[in-house]
């Protein structure tokens, strides 16, 4: 059992490094789609079907049992996104300029291992950060009364079982702990001063902050109905949060807050449950396809209500997002037996539209573009890369009237954005592929 301890310790490691890692949303809303080099080299087409080998255990974990033997992945993407937000002239604080470039270069990394116990069952461990934000626009600018600087990180870990039933046939399931961390920031009014003075530079700032950890599972199969085509469904349930932070804002410029200038608050926020189908077919020995769905139930989110001492409401954060659904197509050639190349495209449609867009997360649709390679070093050990870039459709901001965020400044603005995401990845096999794993022990009767 040496071998699976430094497979889970590689996994612990993995989980480490989330702590100190920050992410830029890059799938719908402010999930975090950067899991997998691997499955990324197909904009993620396939990758409840395996194609991301060990680390599609993140969309669907019954893939365990497509892995035979004792293994580790960890995988590393650094996003670089681009975005300003740019008022029009008509925009009351227009003169107070855009936001610069409110993305920040983020390197998000996720672990996965699996030991094979016998011919039946195998067991998992992933170590992911399936959410992730930081959008940061300059200090005083023209929007800064609804957002300065925002930020949402998480840290999820994952043990999971899997059932080989038959050679068509498997299943897993496991139960998920997520530590889910926000705080936000925007202007507020000087102490005593008109609510319009949060527009004027150097306006001082409201913080919230709150964290928690919660409890949620992921399921998954595994359908292999003909010799070379595989189906993969997998589902990753909601986690409940009951955070638990502060309202921090000069005394006298909110007045919930009262007297005071920091109260405790609570917010319970539900992260969105997601289902994931995926197939690959193999066309010839040398080349597969893969095809990708996925549906996220970014419409639970709703408005969670911010409480204070007594479960008075301080403010809310108004979400109200629609589904996100994600279409896939990607294929690999093997080019010999070192070299795998890959490519795909994706279309993402948003939970997030003109109605409710905000200036802390100006997402939209946005068509993803991507390549990859594998390189096979030997029978354990093999790497990974993978290139993407991200095309969004043009956005605006129309925060008037009638807009959830509207606090009587009416802020219309255009969004250039665009976004590049280089991927790697390092797979390795523990236990020795030519030593055959143990069968399940027959029961006798005595």
């Amino acid at each position: 059992m040496g071998l699976l301890s430094r497979s889970l310790s590689l996994a612990a490691v993995s989980a480490a490094a989330l702590i100190v890692a920050q992410g830029n949303a890059h799938a719908g809303a402010f999930a975090l789609r950067e899991q997998s080099a691997t499955a990324q080299g197909y904009s993620f087409a396939g990758a409840a079907s395996g194609s991301g080998y060990l680390s599609s255990m993140f969309w669907n974990p019954a893939v365990i049992t497509m892995m035979p033997g004792w293994w580790s992945e960890g995988h590393a993407s650094l996003v670089i996104p681009q975005v300003d937000i740019n008022p029009l002239p008509s925009v009351p604080t227009f003169v107070f300029g855009g936001s610069g470039d409110i993305g920040e270069d983020a390197l998000v990394p996720s672990g996965y291992s699996s030991f094979q116990i016998n011919d039946t069952f195998w067991v998992g461990l992933s170590s992911t950060s399936p959410y992730g934000l930081v959008t940061d626009p300059r200090q005083n600018w023209s929007g800064q009364l609804y957002s300065r600087s925002s930020r949402i990180f998480s840290v999820n870990v994952n043990p999971v079982l899997g059932v080989k039933v038959n050679d068509w046939f498997s299943f897993a399931v496991g139960p998920s702990l997520q530590y889910f961390d926000i705080r936000l920031k925007r202007a507020v009014p000087f102490p005593g001063a008109p609510a319009a003075s949060a527009t004027l530079p150097g306006a001082p700032s409201a913080i919230l902050d709150g964290d928690d950890i919660g409890f949620g599972f992921t399921a998954g199969v595994t359908i292999t109905p003909f010799a070379g085509t595989t189906i993969g469904i997998g589902y990753r349930s909601q986690v409940e949060h009951e955070l638990e932070g502060s309202l921090e804002a000069p005394r006298g410029s909110i007045a919930a807050l009262g007297p005071f200038s920091n109260v405790p608050i609570t917010a319970k926020l539900k992260t969105p449950d997601q289902l994931t189908i995926g197939i690959s077919q193999v066309i010839t020995p040398a080349i597969t396809v893969h095809a990708g769905f996925e549906w996220t139930n970014w419409s639970v989110l709703k408005t969670p209500l911010v409480t204070g001492p007594g479960g008075v409401t301080v403010t809310d954060i108004p979400l109200n997002y629609e589904d996100g659904y994600f279409y896939s197509l990607g294929a690999d050639y093997k080019l010999n037996d070192q070299w795998t190349l890959r490519a795909g495209l994706a279309y993402e449609q948003s939970p997030i539209d003109t109605e409710i867009r905000s200036t802390r997360l100006p997402d939209n649709d946005r068509i993803w573009a991507s390549i990859g390679a594998g390189y096979q070093w030997n029978d354990r050990l093999s790497f990974d890369v993978a290139y993407t870039h991200i095309f969004t459709r043009e956005t605006d901001i129309r925060i008037l009237p009638g807009h959830q965020d509207f606090e009587g400044l009416p802020f219309v603005a255009n969004v250039d954005a665009s976004v590049d995401i280089i991927s790697a990845g390092l797979r390795y096999r523990w236990d020795d592929p030519k030593v055959a794993i143990p069968a399940v022990p027959l029961v006798r009767k005595y």
